[in-house]
Protein backbone atom coordinates (compact mmCIF):
# COMPACT_ATOMS: atom_id res chain seq x y z
CA UNK A 1 0.00 0.00 0.00
CA UNK A 2 1.46 3.33 -1.20
CA UNK A 3 1.20 6.35 1.63
CA UNK A 4 0.92 10.08 0.48
CA UNK A 5 4.02 11.99 2.69
CA UNK A 6 3.38 15.06 4.01
CA UNK A 7 5.81 16.60 1.27
CA UNK A 8 2.97 15.07 -1.61
CA UNK A 9 0.13 16.95 0.38
CA UNK A 10 1.95 19.97 0.52
CA UNK A 11 2.48 20.09 -3.25
CA UNK A 12 -1.33 18.98 -3.76
CA UNK A 13 -2.66 21.80 -1.89
CA UNK A 14 -0.46 24.43 -3.82
CA UNK A 15 -1.17 23.28 -6.89
CA UNK A 16 -4.98 23.41 -5.60
CA UNK A 17 -5.16 26.98 -4.16
CA UNK A 18 -2.68 27.63 -7.35
CA UNK A 19 -5.19 26.63 -9.23
CA UNK A 20 -8.37 27.55 -7.36
CA UNK A 21 -7.82 30.73 -5.56
CA UNK A 22 -7.24 30.90 -1.87
CA UNK A 23 -4.28 30.49 0.61
CA UNK A 24 -1.54 28.88 0.64
CA UNK A 25 -0.04 27.46 3.63
CA UNK A 26 -0.19 25.56 6.56
CA UNK A 27 -2.03 26.41 9.37
CA UNK A 28 -1.09 23.95 12.02
CA UNK A 29 1.61 21.35 11.14
CA UNK A 30 0.50 19.06 14.14
CA UNK A 31 -3.04 18.99 12.78
CA UNK A 32 -1.66 18.07 9.86
CA UNK A 33 0.64 15.38 11.00
CA UNK A 34 -2.43 13.87 12.88
CA UNK A 35 -4.65 13.79 9.53
CA UNK A 36 -1.55 11.83 7.93
CA UNK A 37 -1.37 9.21 10.40
CA UNK A 38 -4.81 8.52 11.37
CA UNK A 39 -5.10 6.36 8.70
CA UNK A 40 -2.80 4.04 9.79
CA UNK A 41 -3.55 4.08 13.79
CA UNK A 42 -3.99 0.77 15.03
CA UNK A 43 -5.11 -0.91 18.56
CA UNK A 44 -3.66 -3.83 20.57
CA UNK A 45 -1.69 -4.14 16.93
CA UNK A 46 -4.76 -4.42 15.08
CA UNK A 47 -5.65 -1.80 12.38
CA UNK A 48 -8.31 0.68 13.10
CA UNK A 49 -8.50 1.25 9.07
CA UNK A 50 -7.68 -2.03 7.31
CA UNK A 51 -8.98 -1.40 4.02
CA UNK A 52 -7.40 1.13 1.55
CA UNK A 53 -11.17 2.39 1.25
CA UNK A 54 -11.45 2.74 4.74
CA UNK A 55 -7.84 4.56 5.11
CA UNK A 56 -9.11 6.24 2.04
CA UNK A 57 -12.06 7.75 4.05
CA UNK A 58 -10.14 8.75 7.19
CA UNK A 59 -7.70 10.45 5.34
CA UNK A 60 -10.41 12.74 3.90
CA UNK A 61 -12.29 13.01 7.13
CA UNK A 62 -9.24 13.85 9.30
CA UNK A 63 -7.60 16.54 7.03
CA UNK A 64 -11.63 18.33 6.16
CA UNK A 65 -12.46 18.20 10.25
CA UNK A 66 -8.66 18.86 11.07
CA UNK A 67 -8.46 22.33 9.52
CA UNK A 68 -5.11 22.15 8.89
CA UNK A 69 -4.36 24.84 6.26
CA UNK A 70 -5.36 28.14 6.39
CA UNK A 71 -7.56 27.68 3.56
CA UNK A 72 -8.62 24.65 1.25
CA UNK A 73 -9.03 22.11 3.46
CA UNK A 74 -12.47 20.62 1.96
CA UNK A 75 -10.42 20.47 -1.26
CA UNK A 76 -7.15 19.39 -0.29
CA UNK A 77 -8.97 16.33 2.14
CA UNK A 78 -11.05 15.60 -1.35
CA UNK A 79 -7.90 15.36 -3.72
CA UNK A 80 -5.54 13.91 -0.95
CA UNK A 81 -8.26 10.78 -0.81
CA UNK A 82 -8.68 10.56 -4.56
CA UNK A 83 -5.38 10.39 -5.08
CA UNK A 84 -4.64 8.10 -2.23
CA UNK A 85 -7.11 5.75 -3.76
CA UNK A 86 -5.63 6.24 -7.38
CA UNK A 87 -2.22 5.10 -6.23
CA UNK A 88 -3.19 1.81 -4.56
CA UNK A 89 -5.73 1.27 -7.66
CA UNK A 90 -9.09 2.20 -6.56
CA UNK A 91 -10.74 4.01 -9.63
CA UNK A 92 -13.56 6.51 -8.01
CA UNK A 93 -16.05 7.38 -10.85
CA UNK A 94 -18.32 10.73 -10.04
CA UNK A 95 -19.51 13.78 -11.27
CA UNK A 96 -17.85 17.06 -10.11
CA UNK A 97 -21.38 18.08 -8.66
CA UNK A 98 -21.22 14.94 -6.45
CA UNK A 99 -17.76 15.73 -5.08
CA UNK A 100 -18.82 18.91 -4.08
CA UNK A 101 -21.90 17.65 -2.13
CA UNK A 102 -19.45 14.90 -0.69
CA UNK A 103 -16.84 17.28 0.35
CA UNK A 104 -19.46 20.10 1.76
CA UNK A 105 -21.43 16.78 3.75
CA UNK A 106 -18.28 16.01 5.21
CA UNK A 107 -17.02 19.11 6.06
CA UNK A 108 -20.69 19.89 7.61
CA UNK A 109 -20.84 17.16 10.15
CA UNK A 110 -23.26 15.31 7.65
CA UNK A 111 -20.86 12.52 6.96
CA UNK A 112 -18.89 10.87 8.81
CA UNK A 113 -16.17 8.07 7.80
CA UNK A 114 -18.43 5.11 7.59
CA UNK A 115 -20.64 7.28 5.53
CA UNK A 116 -16.99 7.64 3.21
CA UNK A 117 -16.19 4.18 3.07
CA UNK A 118 -19.50 3.49 1.55
CA UNK A 119 -19.23 6.74 -0.53
CA UNK A 120 -16.15 5.21 -1.75
CA UNK A 121 -17.42 1.76 -2.64
CA UNK A 122 -20.51 3.19 -4.15
CA UNK A 123 -18.95 5.37 -6.41
CA UNK A 124 -15.29 2.85 -7.33
CA UNK A 125 -17.17 -0.45 -7.89
CA UNK A 126 -15.26 -2.16 -5.45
Amino acid sequence: MTKLSNEQILTLHSMIIKQSGGSDGVRENELLDMALHAPFQTFENTELYPSIQSKAARLCFSIISNHPFIDGNKRIGILAMLVFLDVNQVMIECSNQEIIEFGLGVASGKYNTEFIIDWIIAHSGD
